[in-house]
């Protein structure tokens, strides 16, 4: 109704034309849409460049909230992601957050898949910083081997949650709520009723228990090691992005056309499966190793494959 009212301009310039709002290049999509429907506006959504590592650059994020306060906007929302879609690459927290506080600026983080390696001791230094965010999000359906969709949801300070969203109609008023004996989840989200996402996440911890866990995500992430030092021994493979977790970016050296008609005749093979991204302007494959039961017979195969039909293209 609002877009409609509006000619659909308010979706790119927002409803207040003050407010401003700040992710990486590399953040997901989803993101843009937030701002969208949170009236912002897409326009005022200030993409931030990124380093060698496709992470978010810190002194260019704080660049960008002094010209926008120097321009009489108001700096309202960060997002920072810790792995993002394309190349996993991992924003520096700590620097960023140390910025959103001087300016006093909410700070989310986004871990959509990252988020499960931190089941690993040797994996939590991808969260360093993490104190400083005021929301945070990881999806166990992504990585953890919980069906979808499953969202766990972090808010440093629930009351401004809850502020912001409670409603509370007589009908809806009960002695267990008004206590504070239980959480009354409506009031920490849209939808004022919601599915038992929790049940089948509790179910996967009880069956693979923490160190099952634990087991699986560490040889996911030493395949991806093995897989990337395949790639990088293959005088006609290259990385192109480094690999902190489980997916490996990489290409073959003979250009955008050959790499594409490389994935697109593997795909079609139902063999194997690749996506694609492009970083620095080059179409990139995409090898992600987070199934259940992988195994290294599995990715060696694979890696035999793409070898294979790189010849044949």
């Amino acid at each position: 109704a609002r877009e409609r009212t509006t000619g659909f301009v308010s979706n790119r310039e927002g409803v207040d034309p003050r407010l401003a709002a700040y992710t990486s290049t590399q953040a997901h999509s989803s993101l843009e849409k937030a701002i969208r429907v949170a009236g912002i506006g897409s326009d005022r959504l200030r993409t931030i460049d990124v380093d060698d590592t496709f992470a978010m650059i810190p002194e260019a994020l704080d660049a960008a909230i002094r010209a926008d306060l120097d321009a009489g906007l108001i700096p309202t929302f960060v997002s920072a992601t810790v792995g993002t879609t394309s190349s996993t690459a991992i924003d520096p927290l700590r620097a960023i957050g140390e910025i959103c506080h001087r300016h006093g600026v909410w700070l989310h983080v986004d871990a959509a898949l990252a988020g499960t390696a931190a089941l690993l001791p040797e994996m939590r230094w991808i969260h360093d910083g993490l104190e400083l965010a005021d929301s945070y999000v990881f999806n166990p359906h992504k990585w953890m081997l919980t069906n979808f969709d499953c969202t766990a949801f972090f808010v440093a300070d629930r009351s401004v949650l809850i502020r912001t969203l409670s409603i509370l109609p007589e009908y809806l008023r009960n002695k267990a709520s008004e206590s504070g004996e239980v959480f009354d989840y409506r009031d920490w989200h849209l939808p004022l009723g919601r599915r038992f996402r929790a049940l089948k996440l509790w179910f996967v911890i009880r069956h693979y228990g923490v160190e099952g866990l634990q087991a699986i995500v560490r040889e996911h992430l030493r395949l991806a090691q093995e897989f990337a030092g395949w790639v990088v021994d293959d005088p006609e493979f290259e990385l192109a992005a480094p690999v902190p977790l489980n997916l490996i970016c990489f290409r073959h050296r003979g250009g955008d056309e050959r790499n594409e008609a490389i994935m697109n005749r593997l795909n079609a093979s139902g063999r194997l499966f690749l996506t694609h991204t492009r970083l620095d302007g080059k179409f990139t494959l995409r090898m992600s190793i987070g199934q259940t039961h992988t195994e290294e017979r599995h990715v060696r195969r694979a890696w035999e494959l793409i070898r294979e039909t790189a010849g044949l293209v």
